[in-house]
């Protein structure tokens, strides 16, 4: 059967092809720690799940849940943003939740993107972004996250003529891979250049509430008159370790907000009403809770980055976000014929830790790789054992499919 022609531009997703590889690596008999995703491996707070228990045992939660969310999530989500923003929404048109932040991404793409349109996307960035644009039959343009400007990108590089031609811009901070962060005056300029260019400022920031040593996260909507032009997707993934349960919310502009659930009033039915319920108590979870949790994750990075500078990789814990972000070994870049994959395959196989490829997350991300710390923290600490012997090779293994020849 022919096959739609929008498949014949869409690479497969990265991460789902490297899950096959740490499948084969477990058949082969390896004990594979996985470091490459970031499913935290901790459960949501105790009020959380109990809300979901008495929920899903009441008759009236079983049916249709309805395409916007019950009232209730829509104020909790802008009760969040006021109390941990001071940012105001309203709850009938500025706020739409989501079956998952990565559904909302790529209906974004969807309303406002077509053949002949464009978006700037960033590199390194999280495959969804670019992967909505290509399915929408649009164009992307990246543009650089540089190690040497804090993984922020030179906004005013990006040719004229491109952002005037251009719809939408994705940023994402605190950022995936790279764990940048970005304050309020790099916001600041980011509305401003959507502004002045006429885009959709669509902001992916999940990891505001994973973050260490007293920083806070800012959201872009604190910015004067973001509203105008900013679309910002957030989540209870990483926020209330509710990666499973699919709850996510959309924010800001109105208009459109109003586009993206025209698009999702014609896919899906909303999310499930006990979810809901439960997360408008994790939206409300403790700030105790969140920073309990958050030293646990900073202190498996500072494990991981000590086994990682053991190897020679250059890591520190970041101030966001759950991963580290750090180039392959001296030795394999200087090497001919390394690649990121190619040194993640020959850790997996060597020592059967998995990490992400950089290569995933773009060309840019091409001689790095991402670590991640939500695996539990007894096998973050075998994970550093492992590291602290494994040696590598003086050249690059040759690989098939079933994995080093």
């Amino acid at each position: 059967m022919k096959r739609a022609e929008r498949l014949s531009h869409l690479p497969p997703y990265p991460f789902a092809r490297w899950a096959d590889q740490v499948a084969a690596a477990r058949q082969r008999g390896l004990d594979v720690i996985r470091l490459d995703i970031g499913d935290p491996d901790m459960p949501p707070a105790d009020a959380v799940i109990q809300t979901l228990c008495r929920s899903v045992r009441r008759l009236d939660c079983h049916g249709y849940p309805g395409y916007r969310g019950i009232p209730a999530l829509r104020q909790a989500i802008a009760a969040y943003y006021d109390r941990r923003f001071g940012v105001s929404l309203d709850p009938e048109s500025e706020v739409l939740p989501l079956i998952g932040s990565k559904e909302g991404l790529i209906n974004a793409a969807l309303a406002y993107l077509g053949p002949g349109d464009l978006a700037l996307v960033p590199d390194p960035g999280y495959a969804p972004y670019a992967r909505g644009v290509i399915l929408a039959g649009a164009d992307v343009y990246t543009f650089p996250l540089l190690p040497e400007h804090g993984f922020l990108p030179d906004l005013d590089a990006i040719p004229r003529e491109i952002a005037d031609s251009a719809t939408l811009i994705w940023l994402n901070y605190p950022n995936n891979p790279t764990g940048g962060t970005a304050g309020l005056d790099f916001l600041g300029r980011a509305v401003d250049f959507a502004r002045r260019h006429d885009l959709l400022l669509c902001h992916d920031a999940p990891y505001v509430d994973v973050t260490y040593d007293g920083y806070q996260a800012p959201s872009a909507l604190q910015i004067p008159g973001a509203t105008d032009v900013v679309l910002e997707f957030n989540s209870l993934s990483k926020m209330a370790n509710m990666a499973g349960w699919r709850v996510g919310m959309a924010v800001g502009n109105a208009p459109a907000l109003k586009a993206l659930a025209q698009v999702k009033s014609n896919i899906d039915s909303g999310i499930f009403r006990p979810l809901q319920e439960a997360a408008i108590v994790a939206l409300s979870t403790h700030a105790d809770w969140i920073a309990d949790r958050n030293r646990v994750y900073q202190e498996r990075l500072n494990l991981l980055a000590e086994a990682l500078r053991d190897l020679g990789l250059e890591a520190s814990c970041p101030r966001a976000t759950l991963y580290l972000w750090t180039g392959i070994p001296e030795a394999a870049a200087e090497a001919d014929g390394w690649t990121s994959e190619g040194f993640a395959r020959t850790l997996l196989e060597k020592t059967g830790i998995a990490v992400a490829p950089g290569s995933f997350f773009g060309p840019g991300g091409e001689g790095f790789i991402r670590v991640s710390a939500t695996a539990p923290t007894l096998q973050i600490q075998e994970a550093t054992r492992r590291l602290q012997a494994f040696t590598l090779p003086s050249s690059p293994p040759m690989y098939d499919r079933r994995g080093i020849t």
